[in-house]
């Protein structure tokens, strides 16, 4: 790309090094960001300082937070007997979103991966097992529905299973609203195999 000023080649390649962000993408934003107030662009500069500055993780559960114990590890309203295990801290807030859980999180940051060098001792496993001592009832277990997802979920499951815990899996499936005839034939067979009586 031959663009005239090289700062606005340089913004340019360092938008599209975010996630979903092409280069198409990443030009419109940097011309958008030549059109707006310079305030606007010094608010958001200091918000991404900032964010990068003072967000930390939740020294309970490992998602994200502002303090050494997040808001919702101190939230006494929710269900301490009831635990949620996702991978990572975005999969946390897509559950909180649905408004359909009260209970805590455990993040592990990743998924059992031996291609990728991640094993066991690379996750918070033996730190999700301790905080499964303390009281709590039931895992939900919400890693992602891929072959790393459903191996961590297994192994999880075979650590969980001798301490009398209830340990469940997410349902995969169905999306709400969708048609069978578009569906594809493997989300399909997730729903017929993870079936639930009614």
């Amino acid at each position: 790309m031959n663009l005239p000023s090289k700062y606005l080649e340089q913004c340019i390649h360092e938008l599209s090094k975010l996630p979903g962000i092409g280069v198409k993408s990443a030009s419109r934003i940097a011309f958008y960001l030549l059109k707006v107030p310079k305030t606007n662009v010094d608010a958001l500069l200091t918000t991404i300082a900032q964010l990068k500055n003072n967000m930390q993780y939740c020294k309970q559960c490992g998602g994200i937070s502002d303090a050494d114990i997040c808001t919702i590890c101190s939230d006494n309203e929710r269900d301490r007997t009831l635990l949620c295990v996702v991978e990572e801290p975005e999969d946390m807030l897509s559950i909180e979103k649905s408004g359909a859980f009260n209970g805590l999180y455990h993040v592990l940051g990743g998924v059992i991966s031996p291609l990728d060098g991640v094993g066991p001792e690379e996750l918070s496993i033996n730190k999700l097992v301790d905080r499964c001592k303390q009281g709590v009832n039931e895992v939900i277990i919400a890693t992602n529905p891929t072959i790393e997802g459903d191996a961590t979920a297994l192994y999880i499951a075979s650590l969980l299973k001798p301490t009398n815990i209830k340990v469940m899996r997410i349902a995969h499936g169905l999306p709400v609203g969708s048609d069978l005839e578009f569906v594809d034939a493997p989300t399909l067979a997730k729903s017929i195999t993870g079936r639930r009586e009614m």
